[in-house]
């Protein structure tokens, strides 16, 4: 979809004439008179994105908003704003937003507080685990993923699964939504947390220290996706 949004607007950049000619018949001189070419803008509608489609959004300098919608019974509509890009006023800017962004994600970060560890700074020593994770978690459709200010949140309606960093005991905990009677737990990865205080949401813990850890929660990450 996003690819067919950009060659629409690259269409409309060469059809100025056409485009005001159809809005002036329509609408009238005054609407077609009015209309600001300096910074179109895109509006994605579809009922799920990919990941893909929500990096792409960042790298183009195009304003792009990607809208996810939901139909429930009743004929009830639901709009969620999935993604967006203000995009860069000219190729320079752009360039510019690009480097800074690449000086940001190369520059070493020190959390401003112990929660914001867990919270978009992953700790050095759980960096590949987590990029492993984050693979996973992306994996079964559109999904949204929030930065909060204690774990790091994956969506779709709800919050399917909540992520925490333990860099001192070199793990990630994962909060799945999942009902812990369907689960067989194992002593020291997986827990039932009903009834148990903690930060994030989902009544199963994951406790990932290893590849082997992370194979073995691959399953129940997908039936929690599968079941929201």
């Amino acid at each position: 979809m996003l690819s067919q949004a950009v060659s629409y607007l690259s269409w409309l950049d060469s059809a100025h004439h056409e485009f005001e000619a159809l809005v002036r018949r329509v609408l009238g001189a005054e609407a077609a008179e009015s209309i600001d070419w300096r910074r179109p803008r895109m509006v994605c509608i579809a009922a799920g994105f990919s990941h893909h489609d929500r990096v792409a959004v960042q790298r183009l300098p195009e304003r792009i908003d990607l809208v996810r919608y939901r139909v429930f019974d009743g004929g009830l509509l639901s709009l969620l704003l999935v993604d967006s890009s203000p995009g860069s006023p000219n190729p320079a800017a752009s360039r510019r937003h690009r480097e800074r962004d690449a000086a940001v994600v190369s520059a070493p970060t020190v959390p401003a507080s112990p929660a914001a560890g867990s919270a978009g700074f992953v700790p050095e020593c759980l960096r590949d685990m987590y990029a492993e994770l984050d693979d996973a978690l992306t994996a079964w459709g559109e999904v949204e993923v929030a930065a909060l200010r204690h774990y790091i949140a994956y969506r779709r309606l709800v919050n399917v699964a909540s992520v925490l960093f333990r860099p001192r005991h070199e793990a990630i905990l994962v909060y799945l939504r999942l009902d812990p009677g369907s689960v067989v737990l194992e002593e020291g990865f997986s827990r039932d947390m009903r009834g148990i205080g903690h930060l994030g949401t989902g009544d199963v813990e994951v406790r990932l220290a290893s590849a082997d850890d992370l194979e073995k929660a691959t399953p129940l990450i997908r039936k929690a996706f599968l079941a929201a």
